[in-house]
């Protein structure tokens, strides 16, 4: 999401921060590289144009030139307006109005945007994270088995949905949903309604009589992120029909430039409240302006990790594995446990793009053959190796060695980058440790990672998951205190 534009934004701000001193024209001759990078990222000409007014009439005066850091403050200039341009005036507007059980939420849109499969991801989070009990139903009459479709993803994400009969309209089935989700003791309930391949007055009319018989606290367009500013006239003329409270962008994980996003709010005056980023049921997050900001601008997205993190590893497990780190025991076992929790949270790829700084060195590991594959390649090995073996990495000796990496369809080599991967681990484990739960919050984990950040003192990076081909600029990792990335990730990043 974003790829293409914070690559663009970042090289041209780049170039600011190291000039030094700045003066008019040079803020001048980067904000017309902001431009042409936001028009070629699909923002809509007049957004380009007004976004680069307010910068330039903050980005010219005294406090910017006069600076110590001039560089810094035009990214400051640039991140605010970002955030007002995807927000707007209230920051809020996101958050979903669901009120006053059973709160009725419409779901509109043009076919093929994957409003059925939005319906049901959002059901999923309003019952898991908000607590909510939610009733879905389907109005799609239209379409041959919209009806089955929301029946079967909601068997699959556990969500009650409306018993289906056969020869009912569209209001009708509305008039239902509200009576069931009265007396059932719903908290809210979805109406999925049918759509078109454009928009056309049987649509509209169509939708317009279910708004009319449900009262919804919520209308929300579904809109594919792909289609660019085609998405923002729909939502516009949608808007004028029906009334719409919000927007989701579907398939903004495929999408690099995401004009859509950045012009939605601006042209429409209405906020994006969730993004669509895959296939699956969890693939929904909420659109928040200052975080997606942050994305564009390669500052990260900490608190999406942290949230990411919370939802895939569980309490109990966590302090189960503290507890043995803390006797300083690390085995094959919990490696491989830690590995699954970083493909939870989307890969490497997924972490690294939302840390401070690192999304040039994602950018880099991708050109030097490292990916989720490295990380899938690995857990097989550690599959490979029989209950004892993980227990006992001791035990590999030669032929145990040739047998597993025979297992898992790999070579000796990269099963033996893997044990000198998980020895050092092991040994950071120790020293983690020693330390114990006060000390490392107590700033022993700034001293576990050197002065500097890093490593410990003696310690090397784990073998497993570093490259020359990926090495950073001198320094380190920007955003990590200039930790060095770790030696030989190259060997397991080699396309065959």
């Amino acid at each position: 999401m974003f790829e293409n534009l914070s690559d663009r934004l970042s090289g041209v701000l780049d170039k600011l921060t190291r000039q030094g001193a700045l003066s008019e024209e040079d803020v001048s001759t980067a904000l017309r590289e902001v431009r042409v990078a936001l028009l070629e990222a699909d923002v809509s000409l007049p957004v380009a144009r007004d976004f680069i007014k307010r910068v330039q009439e903050k980005a010219t005066g005294q406090a910017v030139t006069k600076s110590v850091t001039p560089g810094q403050q035009v990214i400051k200039i640039v991140h605010d307006e970002l955030v007002a341009t995807l927000a707007g005036d209230d920051e809020n507007a996101g958050e979903l109005r669901v009120d006053s059980p059973p709160a009725p939420i419409l779901m509109v849109g043009l076919q093929g945007s994957g409003k059925t499969t939005t319906t049901a991801k959002l059901a999923l989070r309003l019952t898991d994270r908000g607590k909510k009990r939610v009733l879905m139903a389907s109005l799609d009459t239209s379409r041959p088995a919209a009806m089955e479709q929301l029946a079967v993803l909601g068997t699959q994400i556990g969500v009650d949905t409306l018993p289906i009969v056969p020869g009912q309209s569209p209001v009708q089935i509305a008039k239902r949903a509200k009576q069931q989700a009265s007396l059932g003791g719903y908290d809210i309930y979805m109406l999925d309604t049918a759509g078109r391949l454009s928009i056309d007055d049987a649509l509209m009319a169509e939708v317009e009589a279910v708004r009319d018989e449900a009262k919804p606290h919520e209308t929300i367009l579904v809109v594919d992120g792909l289609t660019g500013q085609d998405a923002v006239n729909t939502a516009e003329n949608f808007d004028q029909r029906i009334g719409i409270t919000g927007v989701v962008l579907t398939r903004m994980d495929g999408d690099g430039r995401g004009g859509a996003a950045l012009s939605m709010r601006a042209v429409t005056g209405k906020p994006i409240k969730f993004v669509g980023l895959g296939e699956k049921m969890d693939a929904l997050e909420e659109f928040h302006p200052q975080r997606i900001a942050g994305r564009i601008l390669g500052m990260g997205d900490i608190v999406s990790l942290v949230e990411k993190a919370q939802e895939q590893i569980e309490a109990e497990q966590a302090e189960k594995m503290m507890k043995r780190f803390q006797k300083g025991q690390f085995n094959m076992n919990d490696l491989k446990n830690q590995l699954e929790q970083m493909m939870k949270m989307g890969g490497m790829q997924g972490v690294m793009g939302m840390l401070p700084g690192m999304g040039k060195m994602a950018k880099q590991m991708e050109g030097a053959g490292i990916d989720d594959k490295v990380l899938r390649r690995q857990i097989a090995l550690i599959n490979s190796m029989t209950k004892a073996e993980r227990r006992n990495p001791a035990l590999l000796q030669a032929s145990r060695k040739k047998r597993i990496a025979a297992g898992a369809g790999l070579e000796v080599q990269e099963l033996n980058r893997l044990i000198k991967m998980h020895r050092q681990m092991a040994d950071v484990m120790k020293k983690m440790g020693k330390m114990g739960k006060k000390g490392l919050m107590r700033g022993g984990l700034g001293s576990l990672m050197g002065k500097g950040g890093g490593m410990p003192p003696g310690a090397t990076p784990p073998a497993g998951l570093g490259g020359p081909a990926a090495s950073p600029p001198a320094g380190g990792l920007p955003g990590l205190g200039g930790a060095a990335l770790p030696p030989d990730l190259s060997g397991f990043g080699k396309k065959k």
